[in-house]
């Protein structure tokens, strides 16, 4: 039998959603009373349908005819109409919205465009809600209640294809997935080789055609609709200008496209040939924007963190402090460690209202690599570290004895003592493995040819310390072609001891895992320092926020680089997990004192409520361990 579309049954359907959706927003529970009286006043729903695309399949409709534009039109007008006519009779149960006026109301373009009888009946009852109707993107309902029907007014993305989820730890999964249509065609038995002409995918549709799609459904929608038009790699730039100048001329409110991005990659990706590597002979060595290559690449390890945050066991822990005299400032210098069957330094800092600028960010850095199971790790940071050259060479006396020893700066002088306290632990008497040290792409800086590298570069002024440089971030390219920074530096006016961070952070960027320098970089991000805060431009955006140090903006500037080349999203977690930050639960101390009945708190994303990292996924949402505030769901 031929397939037909049931619009009888379809709009039934509508009114009994209307009236749902409606009773949803007296139920739902507003964070804020503002928004309660905000969805009171104007009572606005979103009804939507999702399915389109393969529903057109079913009726032997291709996604890009005049027929299949039409029948779209007419599902979406008969779901316009069934909802104002099902508003008009919930605002004769339970009154209009509070802030309905019928001529203003009925003078809108949108109500000009409905029925005479509905606009008669909206005039002499009114109408429960100001606006009805949606067509959002429903790409997770559709796969999750839907069999993975095509999503909203979309066509079927693929017929098979590799969709990525990111995990509550962070990691990446990924899983093959089939259209709903496409599934069921074979399981009646099509022959899925040979798929019927009208058979497209949203990649095999003209830009244009995607486009006019949303246009003949438009004038039926009250609200918005979700619409992506894909476009190849290679689209050119005049075309999309034809593009958005057809769209305007079609009177759309917005159009979005999609250009597939290697750097930054997809959350689909349709299944088919990988594509050839370039040859090398392709990179040009007269290429004047040439970047630093890497032939070889190291794989990530697992397990190198013997605890992911600062362990706070329910009894203390102990700590050795160490006194230091210097021209800049005088400090106290601390190394904590654990006692667990064996001593494990795990954290270094500084105190002193006379500490130099920048030491403590060092410190804070530095702690991570303590934290580190790889003792071969934090050996090699600390003999780079001990190194370091200066303007501010002294004798520092050394202990036990108190000895001068001449160091060639302050940074080299705190490694050293940092060094010592270490091994007096005992931390390098037995390395064992060294999965940070394995995972670095080169074991010292990689240098140039006479053709040199290109950097990225930004201005750092801050009125309040009276610091004026330039930030330069070093980048290479690796084999797979992505882009990545591999050395920071600062030229101008700044504390010197800035340059010791600097070298500590290039040894961190050279790590293969993004996630590892992403971790350095977010403990930084909101570093304070006593009268240090300033009023600084938000990185990528038109915008200026106080932010609480030099350091702390180093570091969101950074972020924000690393953001633009697809390595980190901006709150400095990866794009794609390669497992090298997961750790050891043997290892692991309690993050604090437990209590009967307390929350477990669990390791994750920062939390904005109470600042811990510690927000994960639960029952779909966004949850914090810590504190227990609930986030985004969906």
């Amino acid at each position: 039998p031929k397939a037909e579309f049931d619009l009888a049954g379809f709009g039934a359907l509508v009114r009994t959603a209307v009236r749902m959706l409606d009773n949803v927003l007296d139920l739902t529970f507003w964070p804020l009373p503002q928004q309660r009286s905000e969805a009171m006043a104007k009572r606005r729903i979103g009804l939507g349908f999702t399915g389109l695309g393969d529903a057109l399949l079913m009726l032997g409709l291709r996604y890009d005819t005049d027929a299949a534009r039409e029948l779209a039109a007419r599902v979406a007008e008969v779901m316009r109409d069934e909802a104002y006519r099902a508003s008009v009779e919930l605002a004769r149960e339970k009154g209009a919205f509070p802030l309905f006026e019928a001529e203003p109301y009925l003078a809108s373009g949108f109500t000009a465009r409905l029925p005479a009888e509905l606009r008669a009946a909206i005039r002499r009852d009114g109408i429960r809600n100001s606006h009805l109707l949606a067509i959002a993107p429903t790409g997770t309902i559709s796969l999750a209640f839907a069999d993975n029907a095509s999503n909203g007014i979309e066509p079927p993305f693929a017929w098979s294809y590799t969709r990525r989820k990111r995990a509550a730890d962070g990691s990446v999964e990924e899983y093959a997935v089939e259209d709903h249509a496409y599934r069921l065609y074979r399981a009646r038995g099509g022959d899925v080789a040979h798929l019927p002409p009208h058979w497209v995918t949203a990649l095999e549709i003209a830009a244009l055609d995607h486009m006019r799609m949303l246009a003949a459904v438009q004038p039926y929608i009250d609200s918005s609709i979700s619409k992506t038009v894909n476009v190849p790699a290679d689209y050119p730039y005049a075309d999309f200008q034809d593009l958005y100048f057809e769209a305007w001329k079609a009177g759309l409110k917005g159009l979005a496209t999609y250009r597939p991005n290697a750097v930054v990659g997809q959350v689909l990706v349709a299944d088919g040939p990988e594509p050839e590597a370039a040859d090398s002979d392709d990179f040009a060595d007269t290429d004047p924007d040439r970047r630093l290559r890497l032939e070889s690449l190291p794989e990530p390890a697992l397990a190198s963190l013997r605890w992911r945050k600062r362990p706070r066991p329910a009894g203390g822990n102990p700590a050795w402090t160490y006194m230091v005299d210097h021209p800049q400032g005088s400090f106290a210098l601390f190394v904590g460690h654990i006692e667990n069957g064996e001593n494990h330094p795990f954290e270094v800092w500084v105190n002193g209202a006379e500490q130099p600028r920048g030491l403590g960010a060092l410190a804070k850095s530095l702690s991570m690599d303590l934290r580190s199971n790889d003792r071969g790790w934090l050996k090699a940071k600390l003999a780079s570290l001990m190194r370091a050259q200066g303007d501010d060479a002294f004798d520092l006396p050394f202990p036990p004895d108190g000895d001068p020893v001449r160091v060639p700066s302050l940074i080299a002088g705190f490694a050293r003592l940092v060094h010592y306290r270490c091994a007096q632990l005992s931390a390098f008497d037995h390395p064992g493995p060294t999965p940070v040290l394995d995972a670095l792409m080169s074991p010292k800086e990689p240098k140039t040819g006479t053709d040199g590298t290109l950097s990225w570069t930004v201005d750092v002024i801050n009125p309040a310390t009276g610091d004026d440089f330039v930030l330069f971030l070093k980048e290479l390219q690796l084999p797979n072609g992505q882009r990545r920074p591999y050395s920071l530096w600062l030229s101008g006016e700044y504390p010197r001891l800035f340059d010791g961070l600097c070298k500590s952070l290039s040894f961190d960027m050279r790590v293969i895992d993004p996630a590892w320098i992403g971790a350095k970089l977010r403990q930084l991000a909101d570093f304070p320092e006593p009268r240090g805060d300033f009023l600084a431009w938000v990185p990528g955006e038109h915008r200026q926020q106080n932010t609480p140090s030099t350091i702390a903006y180093l570091a969101r500037l950074i972020l924000h680089r690393y953001a633009r080349l697809g390595l980190l999203d901006e709150d400095g977690y990866p794009i794609e997990e390669m497992g090298l930050l997961h750790f050891e639960a043997d290892n692991v101390v309690p993050l604090r004192a437990s209590s009967a009945g307390a929350m477990e708190v669990r390791p994750g994303k920062r939390c904005p409520e109470c600042g811990n990292y510690a927000v994960i996924r639960k029952d779909g949402c966004k949850f914090c361990t810590a504190c227990g505030a609930i986030g985004a769901c969906g």
